[in-house]
């Protein structure tokens, strides 16, 4: 008897740390950064960035990961405006098979971990990228490069998250490629503006270049 309790102990510590390691499946307890697996289903109105991290909190809890403070990737403009960099924490984060995506802010903004295979939603699997079918790389963002908010000479973040209307988002792809080879097109966080016939800022919007109204959530603490 002793020496089966002792082989349960030895088998448990070895696939706890198959996990710590990067075992092939998920664990979302561990988990501190994840592309949103669905967003408001109104565009970029999100609620405001209240709004949005209860999109993060819900669908972390959803996973298995909720005790934590879940914040989106979200910067705003004008008065008071917020940096995207700002409201995530220190880092570092981790995705949902346990790869480290940034160990802190400067890595995050720097050489970060964000590709196609890494950049995974809640559940552990591969957001659509540039080739699939229908296109969901696309993640609002509202930032400059740096994860700064942009000014107020144009409207960069569909009235901070409140507008499903006239307006833009700047978004950035998670599978870092777009339609050529510049900095842009490869950009995680800062890639080109929402546009479209509904105004910019619609799920018609957003879709029509390649988005579906997905968030960057991070766990703050």
């Amino acid at each position: 008897m002793r020496k089966r309790a002792a082989y349960r102990v030895v088998a448990s510590v070895v696939v706890a740390g198959l996990g710590i390691f990067g075992a092939a499946q998920p664990f979302a307890g561990d988990m501190s950064f994840f592309v949103s697996s669905a967003g408001s289903g109104k565009g970029a109105d999100l609620g405001g960035l209240e709004g949005a991290d209860r999109i993060c909190k819900t669908l972390a809890g959803a996973a298995g990961a909720g005790g934590r403070t879940w914040r989106a990737y979200l910067s705003t403009q004008g008065p008071g405006a917020v940096n995207a960099r700002d409201r995530i924490g220190a880092g570092p984060w981790v995705n949902a098979k346990g790869v480290v995506m940034a160990m802190d802010v400067a890595e995050l903004d720097g050489e970060n971990k964000v590709t196609r295979q890494t950049a995974l939603n809640e559940k552990g699997q591969v957001v659509n990228g540039r080739g699939d079918t229908p296109i969901m790389h696309d993640i609002l963002t509202g930032s400059k490069p740096d994860g700064t908010a942009f000014g107020v000479e144009a409207d960069m973040t569909c009235s901070n998250w409140t507008s499903s209307e006239k307006g833009a988002a700047m978004v950035g792809h998670s599978d870092r490629t777009g339609p050529d080879e510049s900095a842009p097109a490869k950009s995680w966080n800062s890639s080109h503006p929402s546009r479209g016939p509904d105004g910019g800022c619609s799920q018609n919007d957003l879709k029509s270049t390649g988005g579906a109204g997905l968030l960057y959530c991070f766990a703050a603490e």
